[in-house]
């Protein structure tokens, strides 16, 4: 009787262990993915923005599968024209995705606003030509010229507005953390690409904005896995960080 009694429990044991694990792997394989494409320049491709956003998604219920299509300096007419070896409108015909995020030349707003407008629109049309969702980013003026970031701001929201596409407003949250902390280091030394920091800042936005939410709890130090089974160091956050440009961020977009 003892026997039976303990094979008995041992299999219902078995069993509930069971049921949980399937359960975990039937969780894990139905969780929602976004392909998502940037195209731009090094505003994205610095400190590995794409990366850094997938990254941020993992503990999301939706993570985001980030592909980038980038040149430095390009504008929206280089990669419309496919200028500098860009393949922007070849991977939009040949690839699948759920969101298209698209990025100007950082002085374009301020010295071609009609050309961003132009491009923008274009690219928004094939975006939503290809069922996908086009999402601007809107991006922060220079570290010696912050008056000018009105001005970057009404070209961009302008192009949402016109097209139906979705905002991102970069640009005011950069300058928003400026403001409440003077002492953040979102630039490099040029004063006009981003820091580890400010590409993190960045990285918050886009996840927040696609997909409502911001993680939990974070990492301070992300790693991103690369071939033959190594990682790559993306960079380093300290905790005080983290907990500002979250809590920035979660109240900016709400």
């Amino acid at each position: 009787m003892k026997k039976l009694f303990y094979y008995s429990f041992k299999n219902v044991c078995l069993t509930i262990l069971l049921l949980f694990t399937l359960t975990k792997v039937n969780a894990n394989s139905n969780r929602d993915t976004l392909r998502v494409l940037f195209v731009g320049n090094s505003y994205i491709y610095y400190n590995n923005l794409p990366q850094m956003v997938s990254l941020l998604s993992d503990s999301l219920d939706t993570k985001l599968i980030c592909k980038k299509s980038t040149y430095g300096g390009s504008t929206l007419g280089d990669h419309w024209n496919s200028r500098k070896g860009l393949r922007t409108r070849a991977i939009l015909e040949q690839e699948k995705f759920d969101i298209v995020i698209i990025q100007d030349n950082s002085m374009w707003p301020l010295e071609h606003a009609d050309s961003v407008s132009m491009f923008g629109k274009l690219f928004c049309d094939l975006i939503k030509s290809k069922n996908a969702t086009p999402y601007i980013y809107n991006t922060w003026s220079r570290e010696a010229t912050p008056q000018t970031q009105p001005a970057i701001n009404k070209v961009y929201e302008t192009l949402a507005l016109e097209t139906g596409s979705v905002l991102v407003p970069v640009g005011s949250v950069w300058a928003e953390a400026k403001a409440q902390k003077p002492s953040a280091q979102l630039y490099v030394s040029d004063g006009s690409h981003p820091s580890p920091l400010g590409t993190f800042l960045i990285a918050l936005c886009f996840v927040k904005k696609i997909t409502g939410v911001l993680p939990k709890n974070y990492a301070t130090v992300y790693n991103y896995p690369g071939i033959d089974n190594e990682s790559i160091r993306l960079m380093q956050v300290p905790e005080n960080d983290i907990l500002f440009f979250s809590k920035l961020v979660n109240n900016s977009f709400k």
